[in-house]
């Protein structure tokens, strides 16, 4: 699966948004199920972020985010994240 989260992060707080950004990232790399994740930024929109992570499944994603030491870094994120739905599924054209 596919998380995505989006963020509207003001210039002023570019710098301490990608050091906590990379905070979370470390954390999340060792929980179980994860896969890889990174941080990137809009090439049209600079205020515009996003963490994405690929996961073996949604409650491996979903149980990383429970993690104290995940739950500390993201908090401060949390204010500057765009509401929206961020958990995808991967589909196999295949199937």
């Amino acid at each position: 699966m596919l998380a995505i989260t989006r963020y509207r992060v003001p210039e002023t707080e570019t710098e301490t948004f990608v050091k906590t950004a990379h905070e979370v990232l470390r954390s999340l790399a060792g929980s179980p199920g994860h896969r890889s994740g990174g941080l990137a930024r809009s090439v049209d929109e600079p205020d515009l972020w996003a963490m994405v992570t690929y996961w073996d499944g949604a409650g491996y994603y979903r149980r990383a985010l429970g993690a104290y030491d995940v739950r500390l870094a993201l908090i401060p994120l949390s204010a500057l994240a765009v509401d929206e739905p961020g958990a995808y599924e991967l589909v196999d054209p295949e199937e």
